[in-house]
């Protein structure tokens, strides 16, 4: 019998630093600050299977955050600068 792959499929949103609030292990940046691939506002994000963060351009490893459905949890993330990017790849499947 064939193996028969999964659909995967991914997203990508896009917001800055200066988008959070809190600070230090608080700090978060919520879903409706982000725009997706479109330019259009976000509501929620999906449900990921799993997530690539980028800071600046540059990968994080895993251990640099957690994401829900409504924000992604950077802690430290309020002593980078306000105008630094922040996109957020997430695989859904």
């Amino acid at each position: 019998m064939p193996l028969t792959r999964p659909f995967m499929a991914s997203r990508k949103f896009v917001a800055t630093i200066g988008d959070g609030t809190g600070t230090g292990a608080t700090f978060t940046i919520p879903a409706t600050s982000f725009t997706d691939d479109t330019g259009a506002a976000t509501t929620t994000f999906p449900l990921p299977t799993y997530y690539i963060l980028y800071i600046n351009g540059f990968i994080q490893t895993g251990d640099v955050s957690t994401i829900t459905t409504t924000d992604i949890n950077i802690p430290d993330g309020d002593t980078l600068d306000d105008a630094t990017p922040v996109t957020v790849e997430i695989v859904v499947n």
